[in-house]
């Protein structure tokens, strides 16, 4: 999938508004280069657009350890949106993430990440299931 290509994915997804699609998928990425380890964040970047290589750069190895909730405060405050629209924009570039990039891949950067971004992104090992929510 090329960068347009992957912009208007994220952008005709249910309840995503076209108009902040750049923005809020770079802060998504940024933010998740942020939650995810290095290693992991240079293995999703070359799986990605190039336009989108370096807003999963990272200059540390480590994940900082943060929650759903903090996550989308940042993918807010980066993309200077509502909360509602950084939660939308988020489940819409993750979604276009499953579908974008190997399962594999898509499957190691999900598992980093703690339950409760299941309900943006499923679980890895059932990523062909429907969301689960609460777990």
């Amino acid at each position: 999938m090329n960068y347009i290509e992957f912009i208007q994915s994220v952008a005709s997804r249910p309840m995503a508004s076209p108009a902040p699609a750049e923005p809020i998928t770079r802060a998504t990425l940024q933010t998740l280069a942020e939650r995810i380890s290095g290693g992991q964040a240079r293995d999703l970047a070359s799986q990605l657009p190039e336009e989108l290589r370096g807003c999963v750069a990272k200059r540390t190895e480590n994940a900082e350890p943060f929650g759903l909730a903090d996550f989308l405060e940042r993918v807010q405050a980066r993309a200077g949106v509502d909360l509602q629209s950084a939660t939308d924009g988020a489940r819409a570039v993750l979604d276009t993430l499953r579908e974008s990039i190997s399962a594999k891949e898509y499957g190691d950067f999900v598992d980093q990440l703690p339950k409760d971004f299941w309900q943006l992104s499923g679980p890895a090992s059932t990523t062909l299931e429907t969301r689960r929510v609460g777990t």
